[in-house]
């Protein structure tokens, strides 16, 4: 006597729920994208060495030069001076938050994570933008506070053309810097490459153009040209009366970002990370 079996093909009722796909219930969104974008730019020494350092120079450079005016240069515009220097910081700092990704190779687990390179490149931008923006802001405002109280001259809040939109340009000018380091090193994917582009567009290129246009005498076409390198541009942004109207300026500040950024998106979309 031979006792049924249960056909084979049968699984249990566990067995098969357990064999069902489950959907994550998360979702890279945009925001999700910008948050961690924003966290790893955090978790950078870097980052901070940078704003430390650019605080550190702002404040102390506008109190010298405050004391040495003797109270005749006005605390704003003593404010926003050294940003002649920490516009370097500004783009070293955008620099390396793009190569250091590829050089600890993370860049490939946020392009598995977000395939679409130009989100990338675009959350990257906005939180490397938008970090430098806010801390370089806070800067300037302190260091113009701190050359009012030493030198006993009035900020003149209630005149913006005079305190607030030159402390905004500034620190808007600090972005476009960090922004500019972006490009360079999603284009160049090299930490040395990128930052070494970085300095020569904003500290050497007008250093050579000015004295090539000083000698070469018939060359007055170089002096002309240098008026739109970003550096010249920025102060001309920042403090009226400088080199081209603050309009024009403002144009070739977004006229560098966009060149740069969108070279950047090109080698991002077209190689391997």
């Amino acid at each position: 006597m031979t006792l049924p079996t249960a056909p084979q093909d049968v699984a249990p009722a566990t067995t098969r729920a357990a064999a069902r796909p489950t959907t994550s219930p998360y979702r890279l969104s945009a925001v999700r994208l910008i948050r961690a974008e924003f966290l790893k730019l955090f978790t950078l020494r870097s980052t901070w060495w940078s704003l430390a350092i650019t605080l550190l120079l702002t404040v102390g450079m506008a109190v010298l030069i405050g004391a040495a005016s003797e109270g005749r240069i006005d605390p704003v515009t003593a404010a926003v001076l050294p940003i002649q220097f920490t516009m370097l910081l500004a783009g070293i700092l955008g620099a390396i938050a793009v190569s250091g990704e590829y050089s600890t190779g993370m860049i490939r687990s946020t392009l598995t994570a977000e395939p679409r390179r130009g989100a990338v490149l675009a959350s990257k931008s906005l939180a490397v933008a938008v970090t430098v923006f806010v801390a370089t802001l806070v800067t300037f405002v302190l260091a113009a506070v701190l050359v009012a109280a030493t030198t006993g001259a009035a900020i003149a809040w209630d005149d913006p053309e005079a305190s607030v939109l030159p402390l905004l340009a500034a620190a808007t000018s600090m972005a476009v810097f960090a922004l500019l380091g972006v490009g360079f090193g999603f284009a160049l994917r090299g930490g040395a490459a990128a930052i070494a582009s970085t300095v020569g567009v904003l500290f050497v290129l007008p250093i050579v153009m000015q004295i090539v246009g000083a000698v070469a005498t018939a060359w007055t076409w170089v002096g002309d040209l240098a008026r739109f390198l970003p550096m010249n541009a920025a102060q001309s942004f920042i403090l009226p009366g400088g080199a081209i109207d603050q309009g024009p300026a403002a144009l070739t500040l977004a006229a560098w970002v966009a060149a740069l950024l969108v070279a950047g998106w090109l080698v991002l979309r077209s190689r391997d990370a």
